[in-house]
């Protein structure tokens, strides 16, 4: 007797695990996405140790968005393939990485159809201190016929986005060698802006009109 209460016990409690397991609703699909493991400048150079892993629900997935599956185990000494890739701006610790959040033909990275990046060099380089990514900005020509001739100012460009500045170039490397970045910043233009923008210093004098 006390055998059969024994067993009748452990299928009651079988039953009742099963019950519960049916009950139980299913963990909800995730995907495993990187993220910044830490608080980065812009222009930092990505590293292994700078990235994070956190599983998130699909919708929540930003496009882009830096997948592990696209990076090798640093543990076993291999490399990623963002390493050495810089950050087109600050991101914060915690936060998805994206192929927007690196600099490279991302750049234009949800810009208009048909915009490019156009880089110009400014007539005064300090302005460059004062930009920053995103920063919209108005591009004027100042030029004059001869020397002593009136002075004509156009504006070659309105409300165009600044793309880079020379604080996003890292100490050695870049866009541009690191001598020639003085007083370029690169802009996204539509193609009838991007022309005349194109060597516009050769022109005259090139001056930015900043936007809030």
């Amino acid at each position: 007797m006390r055998r059969r209460r024994l067993v009748a016990a452990l299928l009651l409690c079988a039953a009742a695990a099963i019950a519960v397991e049916q009950l139980t609703p299913a963990s909800p699909p995730t995907t495993t996405v990187l993220l910044a493991a830490r608080d980065l400048p812009a222009g930092h150079v990505l590293s292994p140790s700078d990235l994070g892993q956190s599983a998130v629900s699909p919708a929540m997935v930003p496009d882009g968005s830096l997948l592990p599956e696209s990076v090798l185990s640093p543990e076993n000494g291999t490399t990623t393939a963002w390493t050495g890739r810089q950050l087109s701006g600050p991101v914060r610790r915690g936060e998805v990485l994206t192929d927007a959040s690196l600099l490279g033909n991302e750049l234009l990275v949800g810009a208009p159809p048909g915009s490019q990046a156009v880089p110009v060099r400014l007539s005064d380089p300090t302005t460059v201190t004062l930009l920053r990514q995103g920063q919209l900005v108005t591009v004027v020509l100042s030029s004059s016929a001869g020397l002593d001739g009136p002075v004509t100012n156009e504006v070659l460009a309105s409300d165009v986005p600044v793309l880079w500045t020379p604080a996003l170039a890292p100490q050695s490397g870049g866009l541009l060698p690191a001598q020639e970045n003085e007083g370029i910043v690169v802009v996204a233009a539509s193609p009838e802006q991007a022309v005349p923008l194109a060597g516009a210093i050769n022109r005259g004098k090139v001056f930015l009109i900043l936007l809030n």
